[in-house]
């Protein structure tokens, strides 16, 4: 099953993907997809719909983030082996963690607005995972139990914030439109082994990145239970797992970093796709 919500900012309304690729109208039946939407339960009853008979929306516009509530965004640092050569960064012995701000979040089609001073934002397509029941401490073999389903990240990163601005890693990921997400949350039911995914991004139509998720340091199952020592996973959380080689700034022998009027493409096998219009700094871009 994959969910969806369409319209503008403040007046979205959950939807889900039919069998024919058609949008099906679910403001009918729920009010949004929240995190209790993503529970077993919640899945299951959007399970035993006939989407044949919900409204068809023939021209859904714009889409947002395909739930609404989510309460952490976690990301995954440097876990593709040939990403963190290409940054120059040991191979990690322990999953890097971090976070970016929820105020980051847009949809897959909405503008990357740069901030005012960026001189390095760069681009990272990413596996997103969606917690779907409470986690804490939970095995390594019971962790996938705890997946609703998956989507599409784009972690936007603007890299002189990020590693030379001292501290942490957050202040250069959790800019204003650094997070889309979507188009869809694919249940975990359609995605059998989320090892087994290949990622990519184009810019101006060049392929920069491709890579599968069976390369990742570690497992999406690894993750959850690793995350889950640390902090409660709830429904509605999200973890973006790490990007494959073929950012800007592991070009060489010159980086190269977004700039306005870029476009950037990029996708997940059976997730979807994104696609974007970098702008410089204009507050009224903001969703």
């Amino acid at each position: 099953m994959k969910l969806l919500r369409y319209g503008p900012p403040g007046a979205t309304r959950p939807a889900l993907l039919d069998a024919q690729g058609q949008v099906r109208d679910l403001g009918g039946l729920l009010p949004d997809i929240t995190p209790q939407t993503l529970s077993p339960a919640g899945l299951a009853a959007l399970r035993a719909l006939n989407a044949g008979a919900l409204p068809l929306v023939a021209a859904p516009g714009r889409l947002d983030v395909p739930w609404s509530g989510l309460g952490k965004f976690i990301c995954i640092g440097l876990n593709y082996a040939d990403h963190a050569a290409e940054a120059g960064l040991p191979l990690p012995a322990e999953p890097v963690i971090f976070m970016k701000a929820i105020s980051c979040l847009c949809g897959p089609n909405d503008p990357t607005v740069l901030p005012p001073d960026s001189t390095r934002s760069d681009w990272e397509v990413e596996l997103g995972v969606v917690i779907g029941r409470t986690a804490r401490h939970v095995s390594e073999a019971d962790a996938l139990a705890h997946v609703a389903g998956y989507c599409v990240v784009n972690d936007v990163s603007e890299r002189a914030y990020q590693l030379e601005r001292g501290g942490t890693w957050d202040k250069g990921k959790g800019c204003d439109t650094f997070g889309p997400v979507g188009p869809w949350l694919v249940t975990a039911d359609e995605v059998p082994d989320p090892q087994a995914l290949d990622l990519w991004l184009e810019l101006n139509g060049q392929r920069l990145q491709s890579g599968n998720t069976r390369t990742m340091v570690f497992s999406v199952a690894q993750i959850v239970s690793y995350v889950s020592r640390f902090m409660t996973l709830q429904p509605g959380d999200l973890i973006s797992t790490g990007t494959p080689p073929g950012v800007g700034m592991g070009i060489k022998p010159t980086p190269v970093y977004l700039k306005p009027g870029d476009q950037m493409r990029l996708g997940v096998a059976g997730l979807g796709e994104q696609a974007h219009t970098v702008h410089a700094w204009d507050p009224a871009l903001l969703a």
